[in-house]
């Protein structure tokens, strides 16, 4: 379970809060999806939630674990994919799987399995000899995936992860994702992609301006905007973003 209490953030270079007072539960056993326009707080927040950013204010916790306080322990309860795969391009791809089950302290049997398992879902288990600078962004991404659950984590946590992935590709990522979710497990994604989001969510929010503007079910969304029950999801979002934005009374 991931909480998230009034969290905000604000960057040096500008007077605006990227993220104002944000505050999210996401529960396990959930796929939780995360939508926003381009600058809306996305990835900020997901860099807090993940330890990559301090908050300037609020609380984040993993399974409990106060980020703040117990960082190592609190990160070792969630595998995280960025919304950018720059990895160390002179290691070989399984030289970098082996570093990361280091860190994470996996046992030599269980990360062999892993490895080879979801290489092979993935399609690069031929590749994993090679060096990582030679690999596609696509190829990158998938490494990425595979690296953020070498050690099982409880809670997943994906910034835009099906960009660079092929639809193959694409359709494993969302097939791990049910399979996590329905074994109990809690998986956030932000995505631009409302197709998807509307296939495999149970819950969305949507943050624009650095505030979230709706948390619930896509029924629950369609009843607060009235749409008759069939509307996609995409119209909702554009409708709820503009209303959120002013552009309507």
């Amino acid at each position: 379970m991931i909480h998230l209490e009034a969290l905000s953030k604000t960057y040096a270079h500008s007077g605006t809060k990227a993220v104002d007072g944000l505050s999210l539960d996401i529960r396990d056993g959930e796929i939780f999806g995360f939508l926003g326009p381009n600058g809306a707080g996305k990835t900020t927040t997901i860099k807090m939630l993940s330890g990559v950013l301090r908050p300037d204010e609020g609380r984040v916790a993993i399974d409990g674990i106060d980020m703040a306080q117990k960082p190592l322990e609190a990160k070792a309860r969630f595998g995280y994919v960025g919304d950018n795969p720059e990895l160390f391009t002179r290691l070989k791809a399984r030289e970098f799987l082996n570093f990361i089950a280091d860190m994470y302290r996996v046992p030599d049997d269980a990360r062999c399995e892993r490895i080879a398992s979801l290489a092979g879902r993935f399609e690069i288990a031929d590749a994993l000899a090679s060096p990582i600078g030679s690999f596609s962004r696509g190829m990158k991404q998938k490494l990425c995936l595979v690296a953020s659950l070498v050690h099982d984590p409880a809670n997943w946590i994906l910034d835009e992860p099906m960009v660079g992935l092929d639809p193959q590709a694409a359709f494993t990522l969302k097939e791990l994702m049910r399979s996590r979710a329905a074994s109990g497990r809690c998986v956030f994604f932000s995505t631009h992609v409302m197709e998807v989001a509307e296939r495999l969510c149970d819950r969305i929010a949507v943050i624009t301006k650095g505030r979230v503007v709706f948390v619930g079910t896509l029924d629950e969304l369609r009843d607060r905007r009235s749409s008759g029950g069939d509307e996609s999801l995409e119209r909702l979002f554009l409708d709820l973003v503009e209303d959120a934005s002013g552009g309507r009374v």
